[in-house]
């Protein structure tokens, strides 16, 4: 039997954070190498690591989700191997040089704790959906994690001058530099059954990249609001 399972073994650590399969997250921590992940998410470990569950850093920034889009967050401290996953969805590891990302705040899995992170709202959308978007900004130089439902799609936006247009819903991450509008639709889903009325598409323009994943989030992020 060990033979036949032996596939499916820890691999030897290789960085601070790596995949292990599609829908896991490997993290080698170390004294003084804080973590912040998704409360939760925590499915095996190895050593002695402790848990702090809604840490006063991690209060004093979540109270600026005034739409309930947040994302609690627990801190990771310690020694071993520590194993992350969220309900089987795929997982993203991103290593920032002196960089930033916006991410979706169901999409976060971990993160680095000396990175500088904290919610944005994401400007030029609060005149088409109320309060508008809030996500979440990481930026420095460490290890970023993050999930998306099925393989997702990483678009250069560029490449050229025309715009990048996302579904809200089905959007994880973009480049913060990035130029970002709402568009006003009527969506196509709609007319199965899906949903009803307009909808909005984000319009990306600028040098970065956007991930967007192969599914909708059923949250509707931007749907009109009445």
């Amino acid at each position: 039997m060990n033979q036949q399972l032996a596939g499916y073994a820890p691999t030897p650590v290789t960085a601070r954070m790596e995949n292990h399969g599609h829908s896991m997250l490997k993290v080698a921590m170390a004294t003084g190498q804080d973590l912040y992940a998704r409360t939760g998410s925590m499915v095996a470990y190895e050593g002695f690591i402790q848990y702090e569950p809604n840490p006063p850093a991690v209060r004093q920034i979540a109270s600026q989700w005034i739409t309930g889009e947040g994302t609690p967050l627990m801190k990771c401290a310690g020694d071993g191997l520590l194993y992350l996953a969220d309900y089987g969805a795929d997982v993203v590891v991103i290593n920032l040089n002196n960089d930033s990302l916006s991410v979706n705040g169901t999409n976060v899995l971990a993160f680095d704790g000396h990175l500088t992170w904290g919610v944005e709202r994401v400007k030029g959308l609060a005149k088409f959906a109320g309060q508008g978007l809030w996500n979440v900004c990481i930026s420095g130089t460490g290890w970023v994690a993050i999930t998306s439902r099925g393989t997702p799609i990483v678009v250069d936006c560029g490449r050229g001058e025309d715009e990048t247009y996302v579904d809200p819903d089905a959007l994880v991450a973009w480049s913060p530099n990035l130029k970002v509008k709402g568009k006003r639709s009527f969506k196509a889903a709609s007319l199965i059954g899906r949903g009803s009325g307009e909808a909005f598409q984000m319009a990306f323009s600028g040098e970065g990249i956007v991930v967007v994943q192969p599914s909708e989030d059923s949250t509707d992020r931007l749907r009109v609001r009445n």
